[in-house]
C-alpha cells in the first residue's frame, strides 16, 4: 500500500508483536526480503518499504540520499505507531538504518547493519570519485558491473539476475545521488573516519554482519558499544542475506529476543 512519507509499504504480522523493520540496498527494492519478512511475520510486526527512487515509491529529482531516506523511514514509523523497531539495513540500507538510529533514537530499538555501505577505505576509496563520474554520466548502466560481480558462486540461481535487472530499472539520477550521498556529498558517512564519528554517535546496540574479515577486525576494534556485536560471514557475497536467508532470519530473531 501506499504511505506517509509516500514511501510504497508492506506491513505483516501481528498487530501488537514487536516491530522490524527491513530495508533494502542501492539500486534494490524490498521485494529482497520476501522470504526473510514471511518468516519473521509469525512473530513480528514486519515493515518492509522501497526507498525514495527505488522500487515502487516515489521518485523525487532531488535529496534522494541515505539521510533523505532516514527522515522518510522516521515519518513512516511514527505514521504507523509501530513503536521502536528492530531496524535491519543492508549495503545501503544500512546506512539509512544508522543515520535513522542516530537522528531518531527513539523510533530505533537496535540496529542490524548487514554488509553496510560504511568503513570505505583504501583502494575502494581510490574507486568513489571514477564511478560516482560514470553513474552521473550513464546512470544505472554504469553500476551494473558492481552489482554483477558482488555474489559468490554459491549464490541461488537466478539471483544475480534479478538484481542487475532491479538496478537496471532504478533511475540514473538516483543511482548517482544516492552514491554521492553516501560517500561525497557533505556529511556523508561511508568514509572510514567519517563512518567512526557517525557511529560513535549511536546509542542502541547494533549487530553488524561484514562479510570481510578486516572490515570486522575494523569495527570491532574502534566501536565499542556495549551490548553491540559484529560477525564476520564466510562463503558468501555481498547480498549475504539473500545468499543465506534461513540464517539471516535466524540471526534476526536471537537479535530481536535480546
Amino acid at each position: 500500500m501506499t504511505a506517509a512519507a509516500g514511501l510504497f509499504h508492506t506491513v505483516m504480522g501481528p498487530v501488537a508483536a514487536p516491530a522490524v523493520l527491513l530495508v533494502h540496498g542501492w539500486g534494490g527494492d524490498g521485494r529482497e526480503w520476501s522470504p526473510h519478512a514471511d518468516a519473521l511475520a509469525e512473530r513480528h510486526r514486519v515493515i518492509v518499504p522501497d526507498l525514495r527512487g527505488h522500487g515502487r515509491s516515489p521518485v523525487p529529482e532531488r535529496d534522494n540520499t541515505p539521510a533523505a531516506m532516514a527522515g522518510d523511514l522516521a515519518v513512516l514509523l511514527t505514521a504507523l505507531g509501530t513503536g521502536p523497531v528492530v531496524a535491519v539495513g543492508h549495503s545501503m540500507g544500512g546506512q539509512v538504518v544508522n543515520l535513522l538510529a542516530v537522528h531518531r533514537p527513539d523510533l530505533v530499538r537496535s540496529v542490524v547493519a548487514l554488509d553496510p555501505a560504511h568503513g570505505a577505505h583504501g583502494a575502494e576509496l581510490d574507486e568513489i570519485p571514477h564511478r560516482l563520474a560514470a553513474y552521473r554520466e550513464h546512470g544505472s548502466r554504469a553500476a551494473v558491473p558492481l552489482v554483477a560481480g558482488a555474489f559468490s558462486p554459491t549464490a541461488p540461481p537466478g539471483l544475480r539476475t534479478a538484481h542487475v535487472r532491479t538496478m537496471l530499472g532504478t533511475p540514473g539520477h538516483v543511482v548517482a545521488q544516492a552514491y554521492a550521498g553516501m560517500y561525497t556529498d557533505p556529511g556523508a558517512v561511508g568514509i572510514r573516519p567519517r563512518s567512526e564519528e557517525h557511529l560513535r554517535s549511536r546509542g542502541c546496540p547494533a549487530l553488524t554482519v561484514w562479510t570481510s574479515a578486516e572490515a570486522a577486525d575494523w569495527e570491532r576494534s574502534t566501536l565499542r558499544v556495549p551490548g553491540s556485536r559484529v560477525d564476520h560471514w564466510t562463503g558468501t557475497g555481498h547480498y549475504l542475506h539473500e545468499e543465506r536467508p534461513d540464517r539471516t532470519v535466524r540471526l534476526i530473531e536471537r537479535w530481536a529476543a535480546d
